[in-house]
């Protein structure tokens, strides 16, 4: 029953989902305005998203952007085992894939209420039998969202194609969400889309700040490993994009910031690496997988990184000045912080655990801990 509700809840507020336009709107505070981003919440997301859900909407965010990976696909997510009707009996495989997307709408999206919710491909999104076709079937009414429909009719009245990938402008903002989700990514159609985008975007001097956020972090970053080297054409292609987005700061004067996840930690300063002090200039970005998803060891050299910490759980506020730019806060989501109906539904036991044992990260990574250099 509760399920049912809570999907109730996610259809009225996507009816609702109002045309982000220039000006004052939702997250709107002495003449700045907020928004909120993280990504993985596989495991233990339908804990740990309400807190972020009730943490966001107090600081009256226009809207949260989900940065990829739902639920887990390969194995079963820990919390869905410990819904009410599966502590009693074991879930199937083909229960899990038949339900799991409906779960992260049910407990991860709904508690957003009438918030706008942005979701963006993750990998896991891909793992069979989920295909992209498939993710844009039961996400389409998001990626098809008021916002996102009248900015790609007005990028492009012919285009009436859902994709992976898009972008909206807010308030002299632009949001891009760009699709690297496999291996093959990105590929010639969507690079001549984004650069498309940059175009526009250079040629209007309203669009002072570019905000671009995808699963995997652009190559050369400290996330080396775990990022878009993974593979060539992430490699190539991503450095395209970087140096797109340099020249877009050099040449057109607009404020620029990269958003990811896929690794789960927490990072600032992804891009200070000798690779791109060498090769254009470091870019200001951040690593944000911490929206449930067990906890990874943090990449064994972050001496350069501005914070790293690993075990924890939390969302990025970003707040947007006058002037375009914006100020990053990585805000910590607690134990204490998950609603009550939450416990009452996982159990308290469960919910400590997923707080205490979800994670893969060594003790000496302790929970608060930052390996950063002062």
């Amino acid at each position: 029953m509760v399920r049912r509700v809570f999907v109730l809840v996610a259809l009225v507020s996507l009816s609702s989902l109002p045309v982000l336009a220039q000006g004052q709107g939702p997250g709107t505070q002495g003449g700045t305005w907020r928004f909120a981003v993280s990504g993985d919440s596989r495991n233990c997301g339908d804990v740990v998203m309400p807190a972020i859900a009730a943490g966001a909407l107090a600081n009256q965010v226009a809207f949260y952007w989900h940065l990829g990976d739902l639920r887990k696909m390969y194995d079963f997510d820990e919390d869905m085992q410990h819904e009410t009707e599966y502590r009693a009996r074991a879930m199937s495989i083909f229960e899990y894939h038949a339900g799991a997307w409906d779960d992260f709408i049910a407990n991860q999206i709904a508690p957003f209420g009438s918030t706008p919710f942005v979701v963006s491909i993750g990998n896991h999104e891909l793992i069979p039998p989920k295909t992209r076709d498939e993710f844009i079937a039961q996400f389409g009414d998001w990626l098809g969202s008021p916002t996102l429909k009248a900015q790609r009719l007005a990028d492009n009245p012919q285009d009436h194609r859902l994709k992976t990938y898009f972008h909206w402008l807010e308030r002299g903002v632009d949001f891009i969400s760009l699709d690297n989700a496999s291996g093959d990514q990105f590929d010639t159609p969507q690079l001549k889309w984004f650069k498309g985008v940059l175009e526009r975007d250079l040629e209007n001097p309203a669009v002072r700040t570019l905000v671009v956020g995808m699963h995997r972090a652009l190559p050369e970053s400290i996330s080396f490993g775990h990022g878009m080297n993974e593979s060539a054409q992430g490699t190539e292609s991503g450095r395209s994009v970087y140096g797109a987005l340099l020249r877009a700061r050099s040449d057109g004067h607009k404020n620029v910031y990269v958003l990811a996840s896929h690794s789960h930690t927490y990072i600032d300063g992804i891009f200070n690496t000798e690779y791109w002090r060498s090769h254009g200039g470091v870019l200001p970005g951040w690593i944000v997988g911490t929206a449930g998803a067990v906890r990874y060891p943090l990449p064994s050299d972050t001496k350069d990184a501005r914070a790293a910490e690993t075990n924890v759980y939390g969302y990025m506020l970003g707040t947007v000045a006058n002037d375009g730019t914006v100020s990053f806060e990585f805000r910590r989501v607690a134990e204490t912080d998950v609603p009550g109906y939450v416990l009452e539904r996982f159990t308290p036991e469960f919910v400590h655990w997923c707080f205490e044992k979800n994670t893969g990260a060594p003790a000496t990574q302790a929970m608060g801990t930052s390996t950063a250099a002062p």
